[in-house]
């Protein structure tokens, strides 16, 4: 495909391994002391065995959780909060000034199994153990931070967190609007980390798209793939959307006047396990693997591409939905606006086309709603029609409120108001 031009550094300590830090306001207790004890009377894990550090004042250990053995370890250090870790997160700005003024925290750090998502669902299960007072987690890995409301919703639930919770995407903005997308968090399940570079301001959020439904994709694999392309959505016009990506060391080359992400950018980071996303135009240039840069349909994401989640995260997303409806009965009884996406039977047994409706009425477990957007494989009903249907046939809600737009992921909100 491409020449390799620069050399591939070796992987930072996050990357290696999955690293967050349970983040608290007392300052006075013994953290490791504190932890070992609470994990030496778990009746939910299992020490197998264990090794304590005097020098490093660290503790390495196998546990045993649900007949599997994972290898863990941790520390207490001091942390400085980092304020953009803050933007955008739901929390009332009293408690995000006791985020921001706490300086210790219990690290946790732990190397994945195959199930990438149990994995991160047991390093929080036991960021909340462990910390009982726990106010955030920074996770490392994923350069990002999660309130304790969320955690707690997390690990309370009968359902795994995303694949969409196991990294973060940054965007970073040229003086020429030309914006630098990269995920983290992806590197610590043995993938390689993804980028889309050269995107123009106005079309970076459908480049998001791309960025997220493959890092997804990926995930759900739940390990590394050999495969070059992968199928992750359709274009309005039904052309397929085929992605692959290829190493920063190869594919940097190709980007002329890069003036961000490129050679420079790359001193200190984003220079080790690192991918540039490409796409194959069609089935000749993927046998032939000859790649495109994804800005050859940016006359067409505003057409309403589709993209494919796996069935494992749709199963998910219908659980979790329904887990939490209670929050949508709140919300309509408060007059908020509410859709609620469908899964609608196709003729091809066990699939689905998942669509928008608005709620109209609720009665119970029933529900009147109108459809918001056209069908892709449903050529007889259209924007506007409505019909009468049932808690169980719901994959996803979103209700919007004054403040907020609120999903089941992060449907904790609704209890802060």
């Amino acid at each position: 495909m491409f020449k390799k031009k620069y050399i591939e550094q070796p992987q930072y300590y996050w990357e290696k391994s999955s690293y967050i830090i349970a983040i608290t306001d007392d300052e006075e207790k013994d953290l490791l002391k504190e932890a070992l004890n609470i994990l030496q009377n778990s009746k939910e894990f299992k020490i197998i065995e264990d090794h304590i550090d005097t020098i490093k004042q660290t503790i390495t250990m196998k546990l045993k959780y649900q007949k599997e053995v994972y290898e863990i370890g941790f520390f207490v250090g001091n942390i400085n909060v980092p304020p953009y870790y803050l933007n955008n997160i739901p929390v009332s700005p009293e408690e995000k000034e006791r985020i921001q003024n706490s300086h210790k925290g219990l690290t946790i750090f732990m190397s994945f199994n195959k199930d990438f998502k149990k994995s991160f669902f047991i390093e929080l299960k036991l960021a909340t153990l462990l910390v009982p007072n726990l106010m955030a987690i920074i996770d490392e890995s994923a350069e990002r931070l999660f309130p304790r409301q969320w955690v707690k919703m997390t690990t309370t639930s009968k359902e795994l967190p995303s694949a969409k919770d196991l990294f973060s995407i940054q965007a970073i903005i040229g003086k020429n609007n030309q914006v630098w997308l990269h995920t983290h968090g992806l590197a610590r399940c043995g993938l390689t980390e993804l980028e889309i570079l050269d995107s123009p301001k106005e079309m970076s959020q459908h480049h998001f798209n791309i960025l997220n439904t493959y890092a997804m994709y990926l995930i759900d694999k739940k390990e590394p793939t050999n495969e070059k392309a992968s199928y992750i959505g359709l274009l309005s016009n039904n052309h397929p959307i085929v992605v692959t990506s290829v190493p920063w060391t190869e594919a940097l080359c190709q980007f002329k006047n890069l003036k961000t992400g490129g050679k420079l950018d790359r001193k200190n980071g984003h220079n080790s396990r690192t991918s540039i996303i490409f796409l194959y135009k069609n089935e000749e240039d993927e046998q032939n693997d000859i790649v495109s840069k994804v800005s050859i349909y940016d006359d067409l994401w505003m057409d309403n591409p589709l993209f494919f989640i796996s069935d494992e995260e749709t199963k998910r997303m219908k659980n979790v939905a329904i887990e939490r409806f209670d929050y949508v009965k709140k919300a309509f009884k408060n007059k908020n606006s509410i859709l609620l996406k469908i899964g609608l039977p196709m003729k091809e047994k066990g699939q689905f086309e998942h669509i928008w409706f608005e709620i109209l009425e609720l009665k119970d477990d029933k529900f009147k709603a109108r459809l918001t957007q056209e069908p892709y494989y449903f050529p007889d009903i259209h924007v506007g029609y409505e019909n009468w249907y049932q808690i169980e046939d719901i994959t996803d809600w979103i209700i919007y409120t004054e403040k907020y737009t609120i999903t089941p992921d992060n449907a904790y909100i609704l209890d802060q108001e």
